[in-house]
C-alpha cells in the first residue's frame, strides 16, 4: 500500500448536503431519512450518494486531539451518536483511497482539497474519498463518492436515466392499468361464477386495501433490499399472479389473488419516488416526478376504454390474460437493463473490497452504519404516519382531498356504465370510450402543470424572494377548481334524454382537476414537514386508498337509490368545499406550520 499526492488540509465549506432533504412525494422511505425522524436528528456524511462532499466544520481545539459531538450542529447533516475526529493541526481525516486500474497521477487533482491518496493494489477501485468517524464507541473510515466519480449515480448520462425513469414509468402504468381494466368485467366474470356482482366488486376493494396496508410496512424494508431486486422481484410475481387470475375456478380465488396483485403491485410503485432521489438532484426532480404522477393517474382512468372490448368480443379472462401477457417486455427489460440506482450499495461494495485487500475491518459505507433498527422504521411509516394525519391540519386536510378525488375516480367506474350503458344502450365496449375524455384530461392538467413548475422555478432564481411552501399551490387554485366544475357539469348532463357529449366533455375537467390535487398535495406536504414528509406521505396514502378500496362496494347502490343526478350533485358540493383548500392554506398554511413541532421551519 503506498501514498501519492500533496501534503493534507482540510476541504473548504460546501453547501449543504443534498441528502438531508429526501423525501418523496409516493411515500418512499430512505433508512437515512427514518433515522431522521426517529432520532431528530441527521447522519453524518448524508452526502454519500452526491456528486460533492459534504460540508465540514473545523471542530478541534488548538494545541490537541479531540473528538467533539457532531450534534453540536445538526444543521451540518451530524448524528447525536457519532464523532469526526481531527487533530491538534485542525485538520480533518478525511482521505482518498484508488485502486488497481484507476490509479492515474491524474486523480491528485480531483478532491484536491482532500487529503492524500491511499493505493491499495489487487482491487479495481475508482477514487473515493474516505472519513474517520466514531460511532457508538467505534472507530469507522466512511466511503463517500469523489467528484465525477462515474458510479455515482448523480453522475449518470441525462439519456441513461432517461431511459431508467421510462422503465419505472411503463411499469406504473401497467400497475395502474391492472387496478381498473379488471371492473370491465366484473358482471361477466360474476355471471360465469353465479353471484351477485358486490362478491366481484370486493376484487377492487381488496386490491385498493393491499396498496394502503402494505406501504405501511413494507416499505422501509424495500429500501434495505436495494432497488433493482425489489422491483424485478415484485414485478416478476404480479406478472405471474395473471395466470391464476385468467384461469380462476371460482370467486374466492379471484378476491385472493387480486389481493396479492395490489401488494406486489404497490411494492414497485412505492419505491419510484426513492428512485428518482438516487438519481436527480431536487431542482431536476420535479419534471420526472410530474410524468410519474401523470402516468399512474392515466393507467388507472384509461383501463376500461379497451376493456370493455375484451370482455365483450372474448371474454373476461382475456382482460387478465392480455394484462399478463403485455407485461413479458418489460420484465425481461427490467431483469436485463434495469441497474441498482442506490449510489450506498456501490458503495458497500467498494468498502467490502477495502476490507478483504486491507484486513482493515473499519472501511464501511455510511448505509452499514447508520441505517436504523426495522423498529425505528416500522414506527415512522405506520405509528408516526398515523398520528400525523390525526393531529395535524395540513396533513388531515389534503389527505382528506386526495382520498375524495381517488373516491371519485373508483366511483366513475360504476357510474359511467349507469350514464351510458344503462340510461343510453350503449354496449359494454362503446360504454368505456367516455374514459378516453378522463385520459384527455389528465394529459391536459400534465401540460398545465409545467406553468406551475416554470413560476416555482423563476421564484427559486429570484434572490429577492423568500421560498415557502405556499408557493407550491398556485397551480391546484387554478387548477383544482376544475374537478367540483367538471362534476357539476357532468351531474346536470347526464340524462339519458340529453346528448351523450355533455357528460363526456364534463368528465376532461374532472380528471384535470384531480392531476393538480394529487401534485400539490405532494409537493405542498413534502415542503412543509420536511425531513417528516415519507410519514405524511404514508399516511395520507392509507387514508386515499382506503376510501378507493370501500367506494367500489357502494357506488352502484348509491347512484341508483340517490339518482345519479342528485349523487353527482352532491359530490359536485363536496368538491366545491374541499377545492377551498389550497386558498385557506395560501393564506393561513404558515400560521399553522408555525403551530406545529413537526413542520420544517422557513
Amino acid at each position: 500500500m503506498s501514498y501519492y499526492g500533496k501534503s493534507f488540509k482540510a476541504p473548504p465549506s460546501r453547501p449543504t448536503s443534498l441528502a438531508s432533504t429526501r423525501a418523496n412525494s409516493t411515500g418512499y422511505f430512505a433508512p437515512q431519512q427514518m433515522w431522521r425522524e426517529h432520532n431528530g436528528t441527521t447522519t453524518p456524511r448524508a452526502a454519500s450518494m452526491y456528486t460533492a462532499p459534504t460540508p465540514v466544520t473545523n471542530l478541534s481545539r488548538a494545541n490537541s486531539t479531540t473528538e467533539k459531538p457532531l450534534d453540536a450542529d445538526p444543521s451540518r447533516g451530524d448524528s447525536v451518536n457519532s464523532t469526526r475526529l481531527s487533530n491538534a493541526k485542525r485538520d480533518f481525516t478525511i482521505g482518498r483511497v484508488v485502486g488497481g486500474k484507476y490509479i492515474d497521477p491524474a486523480n491528485d487533482e480531483l478532491d484536491a482539497d482532500c487529503g492524500p491518496i491511499k493505493t491499495v493494489e489487487g482491487i479495481d477501485m475508482p477514487l473515493t474519498l474516505t472519513e474517520i468517524v466514531e460511532h457508538d464507541g467505534k472507530e469507522f473510515i466512511v466511503l463517500t463518492f469523489a467528484t465525477g466519480d462515474p458510479e455515482n449515480p448523480f453522475n449518470w448520462n441525462p439519456w441513461y436515466k432517461r431511459s431508467i425513469s421510462t422503465m419505472l414509468n411503463l411499469m406504473t402504468l401497467f400497475i395502474g392499468l391492472a387496478t381498473t381494466a379488471y371492473s370491465s368485467g366484473i358482471g361477466s366474470m360474476c355471471a360465469e361464477f353465479g353471484v351477485p356482482e358486490i362478491m366481484g366488486q370486493l376484487g377492487l376493494f381488496t386490491f385498493n386495501m393491499a396498496c394502503a396496508l402494505t406501504p405501511m410496512v413494507l416499505a422501509p424494508l424495500c429500501e434495505l433490499a436495494g432497488r433493482k431486486i425489489v422491483y424485478a422481484g415484485a414485478f416478476l410475481c404480479f406478472s405471474l399472479i395473471f395466470i391464476g387470475l385468467a384461469l380462476a375456478k371460482d370467486i374466492s380465488t379471484i378476491i385472493g389473488l387480486r389481493l396479492l396483485l395490489g401488494l406486489f403491485g404497490c411494492v414497485g410503485t412505492i419505491l419510484v419516488g426513492g428512485t428518482f432521489d438516487d438519481m436527480y438532484e431536487p431542482h431536476k426532480r420535479g419534471r420526472p416526478m410530474a410524468m410519474f404522477s401523470f402516468v399512474a393517474i392515466f393507467g388507472t382512468v384509461a383501463a376500461p376504454t379497451y376493456a370493455g372490448f375484451i370482455d365483450q368480443a372474448i371474454g373476461w379472462r382475456w382482460i387478465e390474460g392480455i394484462q399478463g401477457l403485455a407485461n413479458i417486455p418489460l420484465l425481461i427489460a427490467v431483469f436485463a437493463f434495469f441497474p441498482e440506482t442506490r449510489g450506498g450499495v456501490f458503495l458497500h461494495k467498494r468498502a467490502k473490497k477495502l476490507r478483504e485487500a486491507t484486513g482493515d475491518e473499519r472501511y464501511v459505507a455510511e448505509d452499514d452504519i447508520y441505517t436504523p433498527d426495522v423498529k425505528s422504521m416500522l414506527r415512522a411509516s405506520s405509528v408516526k404516519a398515523i398520528r400525523m394525519l390525526v393531529t395535524e391540519p395540513v396533513v388531515f386536510a389534503f389527505g382528506l382531498w386526495i382520498a375524495f378525488c381517488w373516491a371519485v375516480v373508483f366511483l366513475f367506474l360504476s357510474v359511467i356504465p349507469i350514464t351510458f350503458q344503462e340510461k343510453r344502450g350503449w354496449s359494454e365496449g362503446v360504454s368505456g370510450l367516455p374514459y378516453i375524455s378522463l385520459a384527455v384530461g389528465t394529459f391536459l392538467g400534465w401540460v398545465a402543470h409545467h406553468f406551475q413548475m416554470r413560476r416555482y422555478d423563476r421564484l427559486q432564481a429570484d434572490p429577492n424572494v423568500n421560498v415557502v411552501p405556499e408557493h407550491r399551490l398556485y397551480g391546484s387554485m387554478f387548477g383544482a377548481v376544475w374537478l367540483p366544475i367538471g362534476l357539476f357539469i357532468y351531474s346536470f348532463t347526464q340524462y339519458g334524454y340529453l346528448s351523450w357529449v355533455g357528460p363526456v366533455i364534463g368528465l376532461a375537467p374532472i380528471a384535470f382537476g384531480i392531476y393538480f390535487v394529487f401534485e400539490s398535495t405532494y409537493s405542498y406536504t413534502a415542503d412543509c414537514y420536511g425531513e417528516n414528509s415519507s410519514s405524511v406521505i404514508a399516511g395520507q396514502g392509507l387514508m386515499r386508498n382506503t376510501l378507493g378500496a370501500v367506494t367500489p362496494l357502494f357506488a352502484s347502490a348509491f347512484f341508483h337509490n340517490v339518482g345519479s343526478q342528485y349523487a353527482g350533485l352532491i359530490l359536485a358540493l363536496f368538491g366545491t368545499f374541499l377545492s377551498m383548500i389550497p386558498f385557506v392554506m395560501f393564506k393561513f398554511g404558515h400560521k399553522l406550520r408555525a403551530r406545529s413541532k413537526l413542520a420544517k421551519e422557513y
